[in-house]
């Protein structure tokens, strides 16, 4: 009688029976008792089966891969190491934040890196005063432009035109163009604007200095010396207020700009021009029909510029020369221009005298004051050679 479980027909041949069977389970369980699957095994296996869930999906796979950081780096069973992972990890992470220190540490102590240094050079400035040579002539402003070599000047900023602009080798044209409105902006708002003009503004002026002039030109303003380094009328045209006013905003204006690429970061540019003011006493009545006279400012400066002042707008106002008159030699022009008015008669007598109208580069005097040559209606605008 068959016994519940067993096949109907008995059991098949060639298939040895239970006993045989569970035998030969005991022989192999007794071959592989050696080797553990141990839970860390089972995490670090490279493929793991779906649950029945997951593999009910569509086109779903029978296994997924797992990464080599989730539990292990071996497929291969071996034996069981307690904790063997944990200290893995905890030295893989001790390795990294010792790196991190080491290499925070040196980015902070290398004696190697150099502090950071500004390259802006101090202005250097010289201002000479032109003492008149013979009575200065008064009258209109008018009447007296038109008697004088700047007859034929443009009036205010139409005087100071722009070059032709051209690329350099380290500087586009396009940054050749701003450098060039930098400076043009520095020469109208330092010598055309009738409040800086007055001594009662400074501001359009400083906004356009490089941020590491700014202390020089503050003390310029405060405390002005004629030491070549803190001369406000290095910086800037003015007239001392208890000495001379403008009789005229139409102030007339010739000259050139030039520029020149000196290293690879820096691009200067070299002004030439000749500023002919209408002045009156400053006691007097603006209305004044005879009481005005010329002033005369001849004014050579240098600015550089990199490509952080391009950005910025900004000038590095490297060199002022100045020669400025009719003035007494024996005053100070640092703080402001204190002119020779109308009907005065000359002050200073000398063997040559500097012509502020003449053409090329200004004639650089050997003392500290010069003899203003006397004005001539045929005379001509100022004409620099390109540098």
């Amino acid at each position: 009688m068959a016994v519940p479980g067993d096949p109907p027909d008995g059991t098949p041949e060639g298939i040895g029976g239970g006993d045989e069977e569970f035998r030969s389970d005991e022989f192999r369980s007794d071959e592989y008792r050696s080797v553990v699957f141990d839970e860390d095994f089972v995490r670090a296996a490279r493929l793991q089966e779906f649950s029945a869930q997951e593999r009910m999906g569509e086109h779903a796979r029978a296994v997924r891969s797992r990464s080599i950081w989730s539990g292990g780096g071996s497929s291969r069973p071996r034996t069981s190491t307690p904790g063997r992972g944990a200290r893995q990890g905890m030295l893989l992470v001790l390795l990294i934040a010792t790196a991190f220190a080491v290499a925070v540490y040196m980015g902070l102590s290398n004696p190697a890196m150099p502090p950071a240094t500004g390259r802006t050079d101090p202005l250097t400035s010289t201002i000479v005063p032109l003492a008149p040579a013979a009575a200065v002539p008064g009258g209109r402003p008018v009447d007296l432009y038109a008697k004088s070599p700047a007859a034929d000047y443009r009036v205010g900023a139409a005087g100071i035109s722009l070059p032709a602009a051209r690329r350099t080798h380290h500087f586009t044209e396009g940054q050749v163009v701003t450098a060039l409105s930098i400076a043009k902006d520095y020469l109208v708002q330092s010598s055309l604007d009738p409040d800086v003009l007055a001594g009662a503004a400074t501001r359009p002026v400083r906004v356009l200095l490089d941020p590491d002039q700014l202390a020089q030109f503050d003390r310029s303003m405060t405390s002005p010396s004629g030491d070549g380094r803190h001369a406000a009328t290095g910086w800037l045209v003015r007239f001392d207020p208890g000495t001379a006013a403008v009789a005229d905003t139409r102030v007339r204006v010739s000259g050139i700009l030039a520029f020149e690429e000196i290293s690879a970061d820096i691009l200067e540019v070299i002004t030439d021009h000749t500023f002919v003011y209408a002045v009156r006493p400053a006691t007097g009545s603006p209305a004044a029909a005879d009481g005005a006279s010329l002033f005369t400012v001849r004014r050579e400066l240098r600015m550089r510029f990199d490509t952080e002042d391009l950005t910025a707008r900004r000038a590095e106002l490297v060199s002022a020369y100045v020669m400025a008159g009719p003035q007494d030699c024996s005053t100070e022009p640092a703080e402001g221009f204190r002119p020779v008015l109308a009907g005065a008669g000359p002050t200073t007598v000398g063997p040559a005298a500097s012509d502020p109208y003449a053409s090329g580069t200004p004639r650089r005097t050997a003392g500290l004051c010069g003899v203003l040559a006397s004005p001539t209606p045929d005379g001509t605008a100022p004409v620099s050679p390109a540098p």
